[in-house]
């Protein structure tokens, strides 16, 4: 690579002396070549330095993302489940409650018409006691009566045979 530069550098100092014009549009002499080293040179030199290094960090953030987007999905997917479960275990639950108040509604009934219809026979009790002891009240008075009818009937005859 040293000899490639010093010819490139002994041609233009040679040239430059001899006093010949440099070249055209094209100029062919040591540093196409040069340069040509130089830039695949550069192209390494860049590729360990920076491209390389730049090319796994960008590999890496990848392989992050890609990890990070699947784990979320794991985790939509099993939140999409709990939620899925969640509701249907309060659809259960509502239904659990819903047959709860059917039932305490029918034991409230039944207890209802139970005490309903016990209130009814002991009204019922109540009433036949109190018309049985109202009968039998009616037939003493009537007794009283009957017997105060006699003695007074027995009284007028006596008071009216004696006058």
């Amino acid at each position: 690579m040293t000899s490639w530069l010093l010819l490139a550098t002994a041609d233009a100092v040679t040239g430059a002396a001899t006093g010949s014009p440099e070249g055209g549009l094209f100029d062919l002499d040591a540093t196409l070549p040069l340069m040509a080293v130089q830039v695949v040179l550069l192209t390494f030199i860049l590729n360990a330095l920076f491209f390389r290094p730049v090319g796994q960090a960008v590999e890496e953030r990848e392989g992050y993302v890609t990890t990070s987007r699947a784990e979320a999905k794991q985790k939509l997917a099993q939140a999409e489940r709990l939620a899925a479960d969640l509701s249907e275990q309060l659809r259960e639950a509502r239904q659990d409650v819903q047959n709860l108040i059917v039932e305490a509604e029918q034991e409230a009934d039944k207890l209802y018409r139970e005490a309903l219809a016990a209130a009814q026979a002991e009204s019922i009790a109540v009433r036949e006691q109190a018309r049985s002891q109202i009968e039998s009240e009616k037939q003493q008075a009537l007794a009283s009566l009957k017997a105060e009818a006699d003695r007074l009937g027995a009284l007028i005859v006596d008071r009216l045979l004696a006058a």
